[in-house]
């Protein structure tokens, strides 16, 4: 009689069916008596079939990309479909380097390798190079007899500058595998030469697909293998040039340059001294006398290695995406590509643009380090993305806009279940910064789940008897100070409609020609969906003044607000910023097309409120409703605080 139950998996279980098996189909006795001999041997079955069934499980889960754990299956499966996991990314600096140097020589070659160390929080990184750059000298101005060799704008990148050497002997088994991990692979150089031939011989090109490569294409493929090493694959004569010395061959010497980094660890560095070395005609060393570095831009786009996750999800999104950009989708994986500082995306067509602008897609990238992409960073993706792009579709990145997301709460807690409220607070504030890492909020059509964030803060601590928080959300206003112009700003979500008015609140700025400090609110009109905009100024008693009645409009339930032309002179906040708030009409507010959600703790108002009803001071309510009463519904307050 077979087993009718195949899916007990654990020791013990498998050990039971055993027993029952035996029970109901054997003439043996004292099988299940722990102490006899025949239990051992149950032992030992129960064992095998255990690591058996393990190991089949194993093999199973590994077989699925969705499902396997060893970041070397994944990386294989995802190679199936054509995909390579990104390596680390070295942190590039933009550095001028100007070296005063006895030598009368005309050139000067700065040479692969470390060229200057740069500090990031007090930790020491080197910088390298991996191809040769020359610059013409002259003559130095202070002193005739010395000559200056300057490097402009040249990109360094941190990490350790390494060469390693094979020689390829023909057969079909060979590999070629770097023997160091944490390589950016972007910055690999591959030559090839014959070994009994100087110099550095035919350089080859690192391609990601073989869609253009023909038999006489010096090219090369890496693979990533076992410990987040590489494999480097060579043409076979039909895709791309085949190595070896026979007639119209390149060579059997392959010599490989290639840079270890820190990845994201180097992001940051903005001071650096030269520690490289600089040659002049026939390798010979320079003779330097002195050195300086300009940081033309800080070290960043340091990245580390793709996690297994990000392989699992962007490579059937590559796959899909077959090397084109068309649609939203596509964009968002082969900028992670080619980025892969990128955190979060968004991709607009240019229809849904106001106004419209046909043919162009708006792209906008939240950086994984900071809220803003570089202008350098932008060049280069555009750049990048022209070979993936259709013709015709012109593409633009978009500054990130932020919307970020405060509370204000009252939380009540049981005095006697706490030591002191504001160890409590501490807790509570806590929990919120962990929740505000949610993957929910920062990306691009984020959503804050306002039940979900009531519960954070009542889980924090049983001590918390309940709370009672509402939600501002918050745009800032760059503004252009000392000239006429006009700002639109929108919240993406329905703003909540006092027809009283001192709906939008701000921070405190002032305009040309008007004295004191000013502010904008609003007056709803008739039609309960549209409002005009108001510059007003709170005099020493309290009262409102009218400064500008008709300052602009504002559409409630598009949360679109309009300034009209105005010359801002100053603005309370630093950066030349405004900050505006609303409340939003729905608790659960969306980051909508553009809009980057962020949670924002440090700017939230967090109250503890003792509960006198828990605590035992009273039983009726009479106390709290009259003295700890929270009001659910925005305050009343004229300006932002």
């Amino acid at each position: 009689m077979p087993f009718s139950n195949f899916t007990n998996l654990d020791f013990d279980q498998i050990k039971t069916s055993i027993k029952d098996y035996l029970r109901a189909n054997s003439n043996f006795t004292d099988f299940d008596f722990d102490g006899s001999n025949f239990s051992v041997l149950i032992d030992t079955l129960a064992y095998n079939t255990y690591i058996t069934a393990f190991n089949s499980n194993m093999v199973v889960n590994e077989s699925f990309l969705d499902s396997a754990t060893l970041r070397e299956n994944v990386v294989s499966l995802a190679s199936n479909i054509g995909y390579t996991p990104r390596s680390k990314t070295a942190a590039n600096a933009q550095v001028t380097i100007n070296l005063t140097i006895s030598d009368d020589t005309p050139t000067v070659t700065l040479e692969p390798g470390i060229v200057c160390t740069g500090d990031v929080d007090n930790e020491t990184y080197t910088f390298a190079i991996t191809q040769p750059i020359t610059t013409l000298t002259e003559v130095d101005p202070s002193d005739p007899s010395q000559r200056i060799a300057k490097f402009e704008n040249i990109s360094v990148f941190q990490g350790n500058y390494l060469e390693t050497t094979f020689t390829y002997d023909g057969s079909l088994d060979q590999r070629f595998i770097l023997e160091n991990s944490s390589i950016d692979t972007s910055k690999i150089v591959v030559n090839v030469k014959d070994s009994s031939s100087s110099g550095k011989g035919t350089e080859y090109t690192l391609v990601n697909d073989i869609i253009s490569v023909d038999s006489n294409s010096k090219i090369f493929l890496i693979k990533e293998v076992q410990d987040e090493k590489y494999e480097l694959k060579f043409g076979d004569g039909y895709f791309g040039k085949k190595l070896g010395n026979s007639s119209g061959e390149d060579g059997n010497e392959i010599n490989v340059r290639y840079i270890t980094t820190d990845g994201v660890e180097g992001n940051g560095a903005q001071s650096f001294t030269f520690s490289g070395r600089a040659t002049k005609s026939n390798d010979i060393n320079a003779n330097i006398l002195s050195s300086t570095v300009s940081t033309i831009l800080k070290s960043q786009n340091g990245a580390d290695i793709e996690t297994l996750d990000s392989v699992k999800y962007y490579s059937p999104l590559i796959y899909s995406s077959q090397n084109r950009a068309v649609t939203a989708r596509d964009y968002e994986a082969i900028i992670k590509k080619i980025y892969p500082n990128t955190e979060s995306v968004s991709v607009i067509g240019g229809e849904e643009l106001d106004p419209p602008e046909f043919g162009t897609v708006a792209i906008s990238i939240k950086p994984k380090n900071g809220n803003l992409v570089s202008d350098f960073s932008k060049n280069q993706i555009l750049s990048k993305l022209k070979q993936y792009s259709i013709s015709g579709i012109n593409q633009k990145i978009i500054d990130l806009k932020m919307l970020f997301i405060e509370l204000d709460s009252n939380i009540y807690y049981n005095d006697s279940l706490i030591s002191t409220a504001d160890e409590l607070k501490t807790n509570v504030i806590t929990s919120l910064t962990e929740y505000s890492k949610s993957i929910n909020l920062n990306k691009f059509g984020g959503r804050l789940k306002y039940s979900k964030l009531l519960n954070v803060i009542d889980n924090t601590n049983q001590a918390i008897t309940s709370n009672i928080t509402k939600i501002i959300m918050r745009r800032n206003l760059q503004v252009s100070l000392n000239q006429f112009t006009q700002y639109e700003l929108c919240f993406g979500n329905r703003c909540y409609l006092d027809p009283n008015g001192f709906n939008i609140k701000s921070t405190g700025f002032t305009i040309l020609g008007k004295s004191g400090t000013l502010y904008l609110s609003d007056v709803p009109n008739s039609d309960l969906r549209t409002g005009v905009l108001r510059i007003i100024k709170i005099l020493t008693d309290g009262s409102i003044q009218n400064v500008i009645s008709s300052a602009g409009s504002i559409d409630y339930l598009k949360g679109e607000v309009n300034l009209s032309t105005v010359n801002i002179s100053s603005t309370e906040k630093p950066n030349d910023i405004i900050e505006i708030q609303a409340f939003p009409e729905s608790n659960d507010v969306v980051g909508l097309k553009d809009l980057y959600v962020s949670l924002d703790i440090s700017n939230s108002s967090i109250n503890m409120v003792r509960d006198v009803i828990s605590s035992g001071d009273e039983v009726s309510g009479v106390q709290f409703t009259r003295d700890f009463y929270s009001s659910s519904y925005p305050n009343g307050q004229i300006t932002r605080t």
